[in-house]
């Protein structure tokens, strides 16, 4: 995939979008960490805690991108992006904070906040790989665009997506429109059913699983939705 065909500027696009829906925990960790350091280093702990983590992650995605090539892990992995995309629109628990310990050191932030978005990002990774499927070039852009995205943006960019939610739903719809791809495009899928079918059926595999994406979310949020308030009037 060339830059200069429109499926690689598609492609980024799709990435730049996952990564503002998938980077709200990420600022808030980076905040947490930080914000027990003096207020001259504050600014330095989230740049270089986003760039350590970022640079983590490029590594991360590569071992995935890596693995995707194997049979059955793209149906693993689809199955997986479906997972994070449903999540993504059922409503949260009320369980608290994160518990992530403020740290009056700047290393021993950037290390907090390093570590915290690793194990946090797999499902940044997996859809940044699935998107980008191979090119090298469109993964490290992605991920790079996470710093800025992350220190200055996500938080913001999560209020509003709270404010609107048709926004999230809009996210998770291609989320499951990525791991409908992702699916179909398996290596055993290819062998079973032959390349042809796989070719003709990737758009509709796209759609049905942005459609199941949407559906297996609507009724989790309102069984959700009805739980809390069974719990509100007992």
């Amino acid at each position: 995939m060339s830059y200069l065909e429109p499926l690689f500027w598609l492609a980024l696009v799709k990435i730049i979008w996952i990564n503002v829906l998938l980077s709200g925990d990420n600022a808030v960790v980076i905040a947490m960490a930080c914000r027990s350091l003096p207020d001259h280093m504050r600014r330095w702990g989230m740049i270089l805690g986003a760039g350590v983590a970022v640079g983590m992650r490029i590594v991360f995605t590569a071992i995935i991108a890596l693995l995707l090539g194997l049979p059955w892990l793209r149906i693993v992995g689809s199955l997986a992006l479906m997972y994070i995309a449903v999540d993504l629109v059922v409503p949260e628990g009320e369980d608290g904070e994160g518990g992530v310990q403020a740290h009056d050191s700047l290393w021993r932030a950037v290390g907090t906040i390093a570590v915290a978005d690793l194990v946090m990002s797999l499902d940044n990774v997996v859809a940044i790989a699935a998107v980008a499927d191979g090119n090298w070039v469109l993964i490290i852009i992605g991920l790079v665009i996470s710093i800025p995205m992350i220190v200055a943006g996500a938080a913001l960019i999560m209020s509003l997506l709270s404010r609107f939610p048709a926004l999230v739903w809009a996210g998770a719809a291609l989320l499951g429109w990525v791991a409908g791809e992702m699916f179909v495009s398996d290596i055993k899928i290819a062998e079973y059913l032959g390349e042809a079918f796989v070719h003709n059926f990737e758009y509709p595999a796209a759609a049905l699983g942005a459609a199941l994406v949407l559906a297996i979310g609507w009724f989790m949020a309102r069984r959700v939705a009805g739980s809390a308030r069974h719990d509100a009037t007992h």
